[in-house]
């Protein structure tokens, strides 16, 4: 039977596995850190210091600087989803609805600063690029789940509800609109039952 006593070569080489691990969560967290402050252009000097690793490190683990935003970009849609699959708390459109909006109020707003720093990258990236389309349509899709036939295949309506509940529109209402968080949100619930029942949200 062979002996399940790590031998000193093993045990080196689990070290160095243990250590590339921690060195590259240490990056992708800079690489977090970073975006999460406001830079959108992240450089790989910028995410080595922030990580306390090498150039050398940063580049033996990632091959280039697009790596890092496509992980990015992978942690980025896994929070958008945790979001999109929590069960609704009611059972009828309207205010599934409502919720919906207030759903992707939170996300928009944890994910925004790495979004941008995604987008300023995208033109460069073809992952990048499919990854954002693959996440428009997927959004798309949950919204229509939510809508009444009537509403969903109203191609006007939903364009414009699309719009409204976008991260785009999210984002021009919090940065160059300069409106706050409950304000943003207030307005886009009100915009929406404008479009859908007619009136405007209490």
């Amino acid at each position: 039977m062979a002996s399940s006593v790590p031998t000193p070569e093993s045990a080196k080489l689990d070290g160095r596995r243990q250590r590339s691990a921690d060195s590259r969560a240490r990056i992708v967290a800079a690489m977090l850190e970073l975006t999460r402050e406001g830079c959108v252009s992240v450089s790989a000097e910028q995410v080595a210091a922030r990580a306390e690793v090498g150039l050398r490190t940063v580049f033996r683990l990632f091959k280039d600087m697009d790596s890092l935003y496509r992980e990015m970009s992978l942690i980025v849609e896994a929070e958008v989803r945790k979001a999109i699959i929590l069960p609704y708390r009611t059972d009828h459109w309207r205010t599934r609805l409502d919720e919906l909006i207030e759903r992707r109020a939170q996300v928009f707003e944890r994910i925004a600063p790495h979004k941008r720093a995604g987008a300023a990258h995208r033109h460069r990236s073809p992952f990048l690029e499919e990854s954002h389309r693959a996440m428009v349509a997927e959004l798309r899709g949950v919204l229509r789940e939510v809508l009444p036939a009537d509403i969903a295949e109203d191609r006007e309506k939903f364009e414009i509800l699309d719009l409204l509940m976008s991260f785009e529109a999210w984002s021009r209402l919090r940065e160059e609109q300069g409106l706050g968080v409950e304000e943003a949100r207030s307005l886009i619930v009100h915009a929406v039952a404008k479009l859908v029942d007619g009136s405007r949200a209490p």
